[in-house]
């Protein structure tokens, strides 16, 4: 087996992990549930600064940091990505631990066609019929939602639009991935601290009165957090990013089934007949993505056999 071969493989093994982790995320969640949704989030951002800080001294990555500080307008434009990732995190955890699952699913599957329609306005990327189609099928589905049965699907739609916004401006950082993350709970961890030492109030915000087990838990918070993220870094790094594409249906799947089958979120006619538009539009997104790479290897492979005169 060749080294690309062998590269490409444990690509795969780390891409299925971070979607995985990622679609597992809410039973973490849920073991939590009795704590605050805002209680959660500052736990989350406070240990995963504090395990993000270790890993970047342990991979000696301290000198890619002092840049980015230095140039105000990084700062602001990272700083108003963090801003959209705590509300994003934060949507989420509430999501989950008042029974709307089904709609972070939701979510997170219409986030692939949204990042297409973003590409098209705002950073000139051309779309194929197909891509138009299966954003304009997204577009109805959710549509007959708010015609036909008076409801919009405005936690999905949140946490769609927060993410997908967040990821254009992180587009256009540069930023890696572990230092990104790392600045920006940074940026987040005094404003946490303060909550969790000065306002904080549930019955769990004392660490030192709580069991050990449910410290361990929140400080999971931090792993819950980093674990997919370096995971995903070391897919992207071993596969194609169209190729990386083809995984990010895993989580939304996950939590789709968790949501109906593990606890129970009734599946009313208005959201399935919404999912299935959805499926219906990725369907095809993703059939057009094999097309277009199957086009991209016949335009190479005439290119290599074509006699140079």
């Amino acid at each position: 087996m060749t080294d690309e071969a062998v590269r490409a493989r444990q690509g795969v093994f780390f891409a299925l992990a971070a979607y995985t982790f990622w679609g597992l995320a809410p039973i973490y969640f849920k073991l939590v549930k009795q704590i605050p949704p805002f209680e959660i989030l500052a736990h989350r951002i406070v240990w995963a600064f504090a395990l993000v800080l270790i890993l970047i001294i342990a991979m000696r990555r301290i000198d890619r940091i002092m840049p980015i500080v230095r140039s105000t307008k990084l700062m602001l434009r990272l700083a108003l990505a963090t801003v959209l990732l705590g509300g994003n995190w934060f949507l989420f955890i509430w999501a989950i631990n008042t029974d709307h699952l089904l709609d972070a699913s939701l979510g997170y599957y219409i986030n692939p066609l949204l990042n297409v329609a973003i590409g098209m306005a705002f950073f000139g990327e051309k779309m194929r019929r197909l891509q138009l189609v299966a954003i304009a099928l997204a577009v109805v589905g959710v549509a007959i939602q708010v015609i036909t049965f008076g409801s919009i699907p405005w936690v999905a739609l949140a946490l769609a639009g927060s993410f997908a916004t967040y990821g254009a401006i992180r587009k256009r950082l540069p930023v890696d991935s572990i230092s990104g993350l790392w600045l920006e709970t940074a940026l987040l961890t005094p404003i946490m601290l303060a909550y969790l030492v000065l306002f904080a109030d549930s019955a769990a915000s004392d660490l030192s009165t709580n069991t050990a087990s449910l410290n361990l838990l929140l400080i999971a918070a931090g792993l819950v957090t980093t674990v997919p993220l370096l995971c995903f870094t070391a897919a992207a790094q071993r596969l194609r990013y169209a190729t990386l594409g083809f995984f990010q249906y895993i989580a939304p799947s996950l939590m789709f089934l968790l949501a109906v089958l593990a606890y129970g979120e009734p599946l009313a006619a208005s959201k399935l007949l919404t999912f299935i538009i959805i499926w219906s539009a990725l369907a095809l997104y993703t059939l057009d993505s094999v097309l277009q790479r199957q086009r991209n290897k016949r335009v190479k492979r005439a290119a290599v056999q074509e006699p140079v005169s």
